[in-house]
């Protein structure tokens, strides 16, 4: 049994966000890995094999392979590929490429979700500044986590951001999403929006925030092995993501190893609110 707000958002307990916090770890880890292990000439399936080797060997199970069909543990998307794409040794990555890892584990029936975007050696500026931005947005969205706060917070401080650094895309159709016992729970949690909507945050809830940017368009379409979503116009993306348990001290990242703390210290002032900085010009 477990506790739910009146909206039925599961409401972890301090041990049981001990166990997320654990199983987030796992996940943080083997991105930190992933990350060093990104370069030319290594493909979407090593990194795949690599991911499944860590996690397991710390005693967790992937949590994507085989959820819904999916045949790998993490979704490796690349260049025009938003999210869900499938690890393939079809072809293996070059310089200027940016690939998209997203990567999940279950420890002890807990879930953690987490996703990075890295640059394959030296890429275009854009590039190197669509990341920057996704992240930033990401973290914009994380910190509105507090409690009293709404849920439509999040896809508002996303936006805000994303619109403040310039022209790009943010997929409508795609967000983040309560986590817990199940790796996807109610609710979703868009990218977009206006603030002060939705059920209020209370503490030992928990939410995987996920921006995803492209440097084009926001539409999108699947491709036919019904899994990977691409850019309509062929331009490229940038996707993040963290789990993340609203505290009454705060937002707790429970797959950044620092719990988020050095990240969240620069943006929170004094009340608890995202620092607003100047939009360029």
């Amino acid at each position: 049994m477990f506790k739910k707000s009146k909206h039925g958002i599961q409401i972890k307990n301090a041990e049981q966000i001990d166990k997320m916090r654990a199983a987030g770890l796992v996940v943080g880890r083997t991105l930190e890995l992933l990350r060093s292990s990104v370069r030319p000439g290594i493909t979407p399936l090593d990194l795949d094999a690599i991911a499944e080797e860590a996690i397991r060997g710390e005693g967790a199970i992937p949590s994507f392979k085989g959820y819904q069909g999916f045949p790998a543990t993490i979704c490796a998307s690349v260049n025009h590929e938003v999210v869900h794409g499938i690890p393939t040794d079809s072809r293996k990555l070059r310089e200027g490429d940016v690939i998209a890892i997203d990567c999940g584990a279950i420890l002890d029936g807990w879930h953690g979700d987490s996703a990075i975007t890295v640059a394959v050696g030296e890429v275009d500026p854009a590039l190197t500044e669509l990341i920057r931005v996704t992240e930033e947005a990401m973290w914009r969205g994380i910190a509105a986590l507090r409690v009293g706060g709404f849920l439509s917070d999040i896809g508002h401080q996303v936006e805000k951001y994303v619109r403040s650094q310039g022209r790009y895309g943010i997929p409508q159709e795609y967000g983040g999403h309560g986590i817990g016992t199940e790796m996807h729970m109610d609710p979703w949690v868009a990218n977009h929006g206006r603030p002060g909507r939705g059920p209020r945050f209370e503490a030992g809830m928990c939410f995987a925030v996920e921006p995803m940017v492209n440097l084009g368009t926001d539409r999108t379409k699947v491709l036919a092995d019904d899994w990977t979503v691409v850019t309509l116009d062929g331009k490229p993306s940038a996707h993040f993501e963290h789990s993340v348990a609203v505290t009454e001290n705060g937002p707790l990242v429970l797959t950044a190893l620092d719990g988020g703390e050095a990240k969240l210290a620069t943006l929170l002032a004094g009340d608890g609110a995202a620092t607003v900085l100047p939009e360029k010009p």
